[in-house]
């Protein structure tokens, strides 16, 4: 099948709900070239990105929507961040085998957030509840409903291949002119195999769900795999540790490594490299002369 990362937006006409329907196959791949993640840890961490692509896309921003689940079971973390420009990236921690399939088993107890951030890295937002729920989807509608106050269905699916999503929300809206509308659309949207949802376009699934309702297509994205790693950050983060905590690291390893948990790549910083950090610092810092 032919690989197809983007998201697709729709309207039902005279009812206050919107859809979106996400396929996420090359950006997927690109996930799990750099890590190896076990069966039941690689489907949670695909129906998250799902997750994450279509609740960003509801969103009018310039910046980060971040996930995260974190928990004291064999699962620690599971992050992802999907941006306005719909590149994305994903990644979790986990210790030793990993039994279980649902969210309790993995992750036992913990939290659950979103955040949002800026383009300019300042933090606008960030909602925090318990982990609740069997799955990813389950998970997600608790939140919507308790913390946002907006009715959010989903339906998520991920395999070794693909990662597909899609989210029908209901809109405040009091003089609909379709009030049954949101269950009729629900009940309809419920009866979606995995299969489908893998392995149909966008508009197939549309189709074969919502071809007797009167809906609006909208815009569609695309998504693809991107990290915001740099060693610019890594230098940032460095001088956060402080000179002399680096010095240490140095003394005792020969070199400063630092690696990327979301694309795995590496860098690696001598005592030269480490001195040019900190001299550009304050180079930064130095106050300017006053004539």
């Amino acid at each position: 099948m032919e690989q197809q990362d983007t998201l697709q937006r729709f309207v039902f006409e005279h009812a206050p709900v919107r859809g979106e329907i996400v396929h996420l196959d090359a950006t997927w791949q690109a996930v799990l070239e750099r890590h190896e993640y076990p069966l039941p840890l690689r489907t949670v961490l695909g129906e998250l990105m799902a997750a994450a692509a279509l609740l960003a896309a509801t969103l009018k921003f310039s910046g980060a929507l971040v996930m995260q689940m974190q928990g004291n079971g064999p699962v620690r973390l599971v992050v992802v961040e999907c941006n306005s420009d719909m590149s994305m990236r994903a990644t979790a921690k986990w210790e030793g085998e990993l039994a279980g399939n649902s969210l309790a088993e993995l992750l036992g107890e913990g939290r659950f957030a979103i955040s949002i951030h800026s383009d300019e890295g300042k933090q606008h937002y960030q909602g925090i509840v318990e982990l609740s729920g069997g799955s990813v989807a389950e998970m997600l509608e608790n939140y919507m409903r308790h913390s946002e106050q907006l009715e959010t269905r989903l339906w998520l699916a991920a395999d070794t291949a693909h990662v597909a999503g899609m989210l029908l929300q209901r809109l405040p809206d009091q003089h609909a002119e379709d009030a049954d509308a949101w269950n009729r659309v629900t009940q309809l949207a419920g009866t979606i195999r995995q299969q489908e949802l893998l392995g149909l376009p966008a508009l197939g699934i549309i189709h074969r769900l919502f071809h007797e309702e009167d809906l609006r297509l909208l815009e569609s994205h695309h998504a693809s795999f991107r990290c915001s790693c740099s060693h610019e950050r890594v230098a940032n983060m460095l001088r956060m540790l402080g000179y002399d905590e680096v010095k240490a690291v140095l003394a005792e390893r020969g070199q400063v490594e630092v690696n990327c948990e979301f694309c795995n790549r590496h860098y690696r910083y001598d005592a030269v490299d480490a001195e040019q950090v900190f001299a550009a610092e304050i180079v930064t810092e130095a106050p300017r002369s006053v004539h």
